[in-house]
């Protein structure tokens, strides 16, 4: 059988359909029909019906067939009972929808099954009588209240270990004849509507704070589950710790990063410069959230929420004076000074040229080539001065022409774009006539890969806390990366002043 010639879709307008005659038309239309099919069977393809890997399912379109999900069936047809062939009953039953994910209520609890060693003592003394309120003397009679130990991260020149170091906390009898007693010191509750057991940090803990910060900084910078972080910590560091422990240990770094985080929205909103971008974040149970990112050469900030305007505003506030870099979203579109990322355009502009239609590719061409020509040309010449500004005039007024030119095209992506470049005209070249400002949002776009990257591996968050924690940690990390501090030591420091209940200091400059 004679191979067919590779259907040419960019050949084919209204008149190439005209001069066919009936038995042509018909011929192509099996053709397009059976090309059509193929396309659509390839976009429901899924790891559930092809080789596809996991990974590469939405995490936006919900439970898949097969993976808890209801099984698919034609229109009218009934479900077989259970007992009855149902694909159910040939293995485990389906999961509940209304079943909590972790350890269930009445579920047996597991406890370390070997006490822990340790191999120094630490002892803390109270200061003052409760009684009198004079100083405690250490040569006092004393006598143990409390002792708990603690598993704590140690850098050596070598590398990190992991010491078990017992706290002694005793009681002093005071001359008075009153008996006080050291305790350990609690910081903040946080209360959350929902939640049974609230987060209370405490030096009481059995994780320090330096293991802590490790265990986060596996979970947000390294991107492991938990269950990885058991495993690596149970191998290489042999300290084992629960699931729970180390959940519980990401939570209390974010909630010890989020009076920082607070301090740092003041340092943004005086900014001369600030870049802004959001990506989807999925969040069990809620629907689609956004992980916004707004930072400037010093500082970072993260948020997830909805995609509403009300977020930008209260990342930057509504009279910032400053200049605002970001695509075309219309949240941004409320500040005057703008300049928007030229690079968003040239991508349209190249699927324009990708596309099957002969108008809207030649107009990609122009656009594109004029846009690249216009950021090599305000690149070289960074003064703004008249020779620079007399050697862009053309490069703008070519531009200007195109859009003008196809802003009523036939081709409704063409004239779509061409107006939107007319409306947004002076956001799109204010790095013109301020070589200062970039002509791209890459900054915000960089700052949000790892997020992406990690969003793909875990699929996003299960409750708003994890998503405030998670938020928190990355704009903590993300700032002392730009002030060249070191974020691991900073938010150890973080988390051990929030056990003791005392403020945090800010990120040094």
């Amino acid at each position: 059988m004679p191979r067919k010639d590779p259907i040419d879709l960019k050949s084919m307008d209204r008149a190439f359909f005209e001069c066919l005659d009936a038995s042509e038309r018909l011929e192509l239309l099996c053709r397009l029909h059976a090309m059509t099919v193929e396309l659509a069977e390839r976009v429901n393809q899924n790891s559930t019906n092809s080789s596809r890997p996991p990974s590469s399912d939405s995490p936006f379109k919900g439970p898949l067939p097969g993976l808890g999900g209801p099984l698919p069936g034609k229109p009218g047809e009934s479900k077989p009972a259970s007992g009855q062939g149902s694909a159910a009953s040939a293995g485990s039953a389906p999961a509940d929808p209304k079943r909590k994910p972790g350890k269930q209520p009445g579920a047996k609890g597991i406890w370390r099954s070997e006490a822990l060693i340790h191999e120094r003592t630490e002892d803390h003394y109270p200061s003052h009588c409760e009684h009198c309120g004079q100083p405690l003397e250490l040569w006092f009679a004393h006598e143990g209240a409390s002792a708990h130990r603690v598993l704590e991260l140690e850098r050596q020149t070598g590398g990190v270990r992991i010491a078990c170091v017992k706290h002694r906390y005793l009681a002093v009898t005071c001359a008075c004849g009153a008996k006080t007693a050291a305790r350990p010191l609690t910081g903040g509750v946080r209360i959350l509507e929902g939640r049974k057991g609230q987060l209370r940090p405490s030096e009481a803990g059995l994780v320090g704070p330096g293991l802590t910060t490790f265990i986060a900084a596996l979970s947000v910078r390294y991107r492991l589950s938990r269950a990885k972080i058991a495993e690596f910590l149970s191998s290489w560091l042999d300290v084992r710790l629960s699931i729970g422990s180390i959940d519980r240990c990401i939570r209390e770094a974010g909630l010890a990063c989020e009076p920082i985080v607070d301090g740092l929205i003041d340092e943004l909103k005086a900014a001369g410069v600030i870049h802004a971008d959001e990506t989807p974040w999925p969040q069990q149970g809620q629907k689609p959230r956004w992980l916004w990112v707004a930072l400037c050469s010093t500082t970072a900030i993260y948020r997830i929420s909805s995609r509403h305007a009300e977020t930008i505003r209260d990342l930057i506030g509504e009279a910032f004076l400053g200049v605002l870099v970001s695509d075309g979203y219309g949240a941004y579109r409320s500040y005057p000074r703008r300049q928007r990322c030229v690079a968003h355009l040239i991508r349209k502009g190249i699927a324009l040229i990708e596309g099957y239609e002969y108008d809207a590719a030649r107009f990609g061409e122009w656009l594109v080539r004029e846009m690249r020509a216009l950021i090599h040309t305000v690149a070289e010449n960074k003064q703004a001065d008249a020779s620079a500004q007399k050697s862009v005039n053309p490069i703008l007024a070519r531009l200007k022409r195109a859009c003008l030119l196809n802003k009523d095209a036939d081709g409704k992506k063409a004239g779509e774009l061409a107006r939107e470049i007319l409306n947004d005209w002076d956001a799109i070249t204010a790095f013109v006539h301020d070589p200062a400002l970039p002509p791209t949002n890459n900054d915000a776009e960089t700052a949000l890969r790892h997020a992406v990257i990690a969003r793909r591996i875990s699929y996003g968050t299960r409750t708003d806390e994890g998503s405030r924690a998670y938020a928190a940690l990355l704009s903590v990390i993300e700032t002392c990366r730009r002030r060249r501090q070191d974020p691991w030591g900073f938010i150890e420091k973080a988390v051990a002043s929030a056990r003791r209940g005392e403020a945090t200091s800010a990120i040094p400059a």
